[in-house]
């Protein structure tokens, strides 16, 4: 039996996307930062498990799975589990050698993972700050796919609003804010009108 015939296909292909929080985030009115509940950010694992034993024939012998991650990663075994870093499209490869013979069917199957396509509602922030200290909002991985001119727009719950990627606000009381940040674009009729989420700040004197 060829090499080819002993691994027909790759079973049980997963990509786990990790969501740490409840629920989707609700939409908004263009501009609306006040008349809906904003939940806590979304924060998206960029994790794949593989699995190819299913695909494995028991009469030939032992097999070595070789995968090739995409970003500089190479792991083996019939079941794998790998996080991404960075927000991207990658290609896995899977090549298997037949141990008795050496033999090696490179490609034996090219996987696609896309993590571009997902809607990401997250923002990074110190969870406590002095009166008056700069803080830096950062919401550089959020991502509306389907939209076009995407605006991140930014209401600090202080009366102070802004917008940008990544912007810094220094309170000017004490107390908890529940900092709002919200997606805004437009495009076909896929495209959300806007999504909100928030973050508590502790700000002592």
């Amino acid at each position: 039996m060829t090499l080819r015939g002993l691994v027909r296909f790759l079973y049980g292909l997963m990509v786990l996307v990790g969501l740490l929080a409840a629920g989707p985030a609700a939409a908004q009115q263009a501009g609306d930062t006040l008349s809906v509940d904003c939940p806590a950010p979304r924060v998206l694992e960029m994790c794949v498990e593989l699995d190819a034993r299913r695909a494995i024939d028991p009469d030939a012998g032992p097999l070595t799975f070789r995968w090739t991650m995409g970003d500089g990663t190479q792991l083996t075994g019939p079941t794998v589990q790998h996080c991404y870093q960075r927000r991207a499209s990658y290609t896995i490869q899977l090549d298997v050698i037949e141990e008795a013979t050496g033999e090696v069917r490179t490609a034996e199957k090219l996987i696609p993972v896309d993590f571009t396509k997902e809607i990401v509602l997250n923002f990074r922030a110190v969870d406590t700050v002095r009166v008056g200290q700069p803080v830096t909002f950062d919401a550089l991985d959020s991502q509306l796919p389907l939209c076009q001119n995407v605006v991140v727009l930014w209401d600090f719950r202080d009366g102070y609003v802004t917008n940008g990627r990544l912007v810094q606000h220094a309170f000017r009381r004490p107390g908890r804010y529940a900092v709002r940040m919200s997606l805004r674009g437009n495009g076909p009729d896929a495209c959300p009108s806007s999504h909100c989420v928030s973050r508590i700040v502790q700000v002592i004197p």
